[in-house]
């Protein structure tokens, strides 16, 4: 019989319903206010998509190379929740940046800052999730995670949509799409309140003055751990390739719909249905893990996104964008969450950040990779086509690495 989620449980999915909202903005909204705001500014089209690619893959590597250094600080007892305050005072003043700035420019550094402050926090989010709850029940709550976040960060989504298509009080376009951010950076600051209160860092190092260098030698020592582990070297690397794939289609999605000639409004409301059908689909799948075991179900899901990259590739009619935000949905929470449980269960827990940071570290880096395929073919052959197809390496490689894993 499952049991009910604990209140530390609880409040650690609540803070995934907080984010997830910025991240739709990412892929929704942010993008597309950059992209007006760049063609005022005189911008071609296509090389904002390719700016955006390459500002995205440069924001995500400079994190990548810092993830594994916070993640080991963060494993000292006291450390964890003071460093993931630092990181979302960073993500929610690079939020306010958004709803006031006016430059293409400003507007790219800001995202950069709320983009940098977002992914530091999930090094040591992740991490909690060992502290939260139990072996037995981290695919069932990872998975809720993502579950919940996807329909919940719906919420204040639709809010703003209702005010960006109304325009009240006399609003332009503009202003009625950066309230519609502050709404989300309040409900991003709102959700973590919970997680703060009840969320204690269980498994963690006896805190030391020398705790920084001391961070930088246990480094050292986990990755020789690592090349010594090679089931655990090989799943880090198959979800350096897999997951790469997975985040350029989260992040660049509008942007290449808007680059093929899909309406705003299309793309919007079909990203909104992914939210929708990944909720259900991201808990059948833990339910399924139970059964099938997670790197099956992992396995299945990169076959399927070799299927949406393959589609995506000739995509030119709005009904296309509107399948493969169905098929989007019925994947992505599952592998992400399941990535998550997984490794979980494969590292010490007094280690957990450094090792998360680790994790952090493969994710990151993969993320900037997709993003420069895509700009390198939006530069060079003037179209992003090529680099969606171009995902179909990454994913294939991460499906036989992840085979490498369990052999």
């Amino acid at each position: 019989m499952r049991r009910k989620m604990t209140r530390p449980e609880r409040s650690w999915v609540l803070y995934d319903v907080g984010n997830s909202a910025f991240i739709l903005l990412v892929t929704t909204t942010i993008p597309i206010l950059f992209r007006g705001l760049a063609e005022a500014e005189g911008i071609d089209t296509v090389y904002a998509s390719g700016l955006w690619a390459a500002v995205t893959a440069a924001a995500v590597l400079f994190l990548a190379a810092l993830s594994p250094v916070l993640g080991a600080l963060a494993d000292y007892s006291g450390m964890k929740k003071k460093l993931f305050c630092g990181a979302l005072a960073l993500g929610l003043l690079g939020m306010a940046g958004l709803c006031l700035t006016g430059s293409a420019m400003a507007y790219l550094g800001f995202f950069i800052a709320a983009r940098l402050g977002y992914s530091a926090c999930n090094v040591f989010y992740d991490a909690m999730l060992t502290d939260v709850t139990t072996d037995d029940r981290l695919d069932q709550i990872s998975a809720a995670g993502y579950a919940w976040g996807y329909i919940g960060s719906c919420i204040p989504f639709m809010i703003g949509i209702v005010l960006i298509f109304t325009c009240p009080f006399g609003w332009s376009t503009m202003q009625a799409t950066q309230v519609s951010f502050a709404l989300t950076g309040v409900w991003w600051a709102a959700l973590t309140v919970p997680l703060l209160r009840d969320v204690r860092q269980v498994h963690c190092l006896e805190d030391r003055p020398d705790k920084i260098r001391h961070s930088f030698s246990r480094l050292r020592e986990t990755f020789g751990k690592l090349r010594q582990d090679k089931r655990m070297l090989f799943f880090i690397l198959a979800y350096f390739f897999y997951i790469d794939g997975i985040y350029t289609i989260m992040s660049l999605a509008t942007t290449y719909g808007a680059e093929v000639g899909i309406d705003q409004a299309q793309m919007i409301l079909a990203l909104l249905l992914t939210q929708f059908v990944a909720f259900p689909c991201a808990l059948l799948t833990a339910r399924a893990a139970e059964k099938r075991g997670g790197v099956r179900l992992i396995r299945l899901s990169i076959l399927a996104y070799m299927g949406i990259c393959a589609f995506g590739y000739q995509l030119d009619r709005a009904w296309e964008f509107w399948v493969l935000a169905v098929a989007v949905g019925m994947f992505q929470g599952g592998i992400q969450s399941l990535s998550r449980s997984h490794f979980g269960k494969m590292i010490p827990k007094e280690e957990a950040n450094e090792y998360f940071g680790l994790f952090d570290i493969f994710g990151k880096a993969a993320d900037c990779m997709g993003p420069a395929i895509v700009a390198f073919c939006a530069f060079v052959f003037h179209s992003s086509s090529f680099g969606i197809l171009g995902l179909l390496i990454l994913f294939a490689a991460g499906f036989w690495l992840l085979g490498k894993s369990e052999g």
